[in-house]
């Protein structure tokens, strides 16, 4: 089967379809968080009625526990929630190790995972790490042979690749995760010539944002524009632009019920300085606006990270904001 026909014959996961109609809302929980508070504030989102936790792959470089050693451990101890890496970088493990790793992780969770996967941008961790930082252009290459090579170890029969970084002979994908026709895969950023591309081309799920690693969309102007030309790649690909899942990223969600009480909380726990642009913070009305703006604009799902102290503004989100939001 051509590529072009393969993407006229596009089939989505179960959970992205369930999507198409909905906004949901997932939050990073593994930030500077030893393992026992992680799993009570997993656990807490899960009864909240949060889609997702989240959970960073940076090994090294923010404090953050082990990503697949804490997706394992969140198999088998929630129930519903759905377990996410955001994302995981093409350069740290070979792809059949990841392609293991995720399909284990399904299994585990009886369906639940989330593949997040990006190209990796931080250049600290690669120091701190002792691996090479390759080009922006190589480590796109590297990301598209890891997405091919998971999705070809995930067909059920023994793989022959030769790519121009990834080589494998008859190499085995058994045993295959539990969702199909294969694990929901995120590709993270928002590059217009490369990784946009890479989304209509392979992904079931876009993610990106007011960040530096995620696409630098700080404006609605930004938001929109990347919107255009993932369709637009969509379209080349034969893809119905709808099949993929589009989620923003917010790197810090603050809310409160008064502006004095925002603004004590941001004493407490004062915004990074690479989150200031892109965080949403308010009163619950003015939080409110910002969500249904970028809902109107497209957006289906939310990725946020909350302080882990901050359990009201979880709450509130959850109960008052998330029942007020409305597909457009």
């Amino acid at each position: 089967m051509t590529e072009e026909k393969a993407q006229q014959t596009w089939t989505s996961p179960a959970w992205i379809r369930e999507g198409e109609r909905t906004i949901r809302y997932g939050i990073l929980s593994n930030i500077f968080l030893d393992w026992e508070s992680l799993l009570k504030e997993v656990l807490y989102i899960e009864e909240l009625g949060y889609d997702a936790a989240c959970i960073y792959d940076h090994p090294v470089s923010t404090g953050s526990s082990d990503c697949w050693a804490t997706l394992s451990m969140l198999a088998v101890t929630t129930k519903r929630i759905r377990l996410m890496s955001f994302v995981s970088s093409a350069s740290y493990r070979h792809p059949a190790i990841l392609a293991r790793m995720a399909a284990d992780v399904d299994r585990a969770s009886r369906g639940r995972l989330v593949l997040g996967l990006g190209m990796g941008d931080d250049q600290i961790e690669f120091e701190q790490l002792g691996i090479p930082l390759p080009s922006v252009s190589e480590r796109q290459e590297r990301l598209e042979e890891t997405v091919q090579i998971i999705k070809g170890l995930w067909q059920g029969k023994p793989l022959n690749y030769l790519g121009g970084h990834f080589q494998l002979q008859q190499t085995n994908g058994y045993p295959l995760p539990v969702q199909q026709p294969h694990v929901p895969l995120l590709i993270g950023g928002g590059g217009e010539r490369v990784t946009l591309r890479q989304v209509a081309q392979y992904a079931d799920m876009s993610n990106f944002g007011p960040h530096v690693w995620t696409g630098s969309a700080y404006r609605l102007e930004d938001v929109q524009r990347k919107y255009d030309v993932l369709n637009s790649y969509c379209e080349r690909y034969n893809r119905p632009p709808e099949s993929v899942l589009r989620s923003y990223f917010v790197p810090t969600l603050q809310v409160a019920r008064t502006p004095e009480e925002l603004v004590a909380k941001q004493l407490l726990n004062p915004i990074r300085e690479d989150a200031v642009k892109g965080a949403i913070v308010g009163t619950i009305e003015e939080v409110k606006t910002q969500i249904q703006t970028l809902v109107n604009m497209g957006m289906q799902y939310f990725i946020m990270y909350v302080f882990p102290t901050d359990t009201e503004t979880l709450e509130i989100f959850s109960r008052e904001i998330m029942p007020a939001i409305r597909y457009s």
